[in-house]
C-alpha cells in the first residue's frame, strides 16, 4: 500500500493545494510563451506554449485521480479501528451480463 495514502488530511491538503498553484504557474507561462510566439511570428514559441499547457493539463488530471480515488477512500477507512463500513464496496453493483436471460439466444 502506499503511504501516500494514509497522510492526515492537513497535509494532504497542503500537497494538493501546492500542485493547484503549480498548475496555475505552468498555465500562466504558457500563455506568456503564447504571447511571446505572436509577438514575435515564432511557431517554435507557440509550439512550446502548447506543450507546456499540455503538460499543466497532465498535472491536473493526474491530481484529480490521485485525490479522488476509491483506494484512498478504502485507506482512509482502514485507519479508523471498529469500524468495517468505511470501505468502498461494490456488492450492489449488478453488471448487465449478471443473470441475464438466455431466451433469444438460440439455446433452447
Amino acid at each position: 500500500m502506499n503511504a501516500f495514502l494514509l497522510l492526515p488530511t492537513p497535509v494532504f491538503t497542503v500537497i494538493a493545494l501546492v500542485v493547484v498553484l503549480v498548475v496555475i504557474a505552468l498555465v500562466a507561462w504558457a500563455l506568456q510563451l503564447m504571447q511571446a510566439a505572436t509577438d514575435r511570428r515564432e511557431f517554435s514559441l507557440m509550439l512550446a506554449g502548447c506543450m507546456v499547457c499540455s503538460a499543466a493539463v497532465g498535472l491536473a488530471t493526474v491530481m484529480v485521480l490521485t485525490f479522488t480515488s476509491p483506494v484512498r477512500l478504502e485507506a482512509r477507512g482502514l485507519m479508523a479501528p471498529g469500524d468495517e463500513a468505511t470501505g468502498v464496496s461494490l456488492d450492489a453493483i449488478v453488471l448487465p451480463w449478471d443473470d441475464a436471460p438466455t431466451a433469444g439466444l438460440g439455446n433452447s
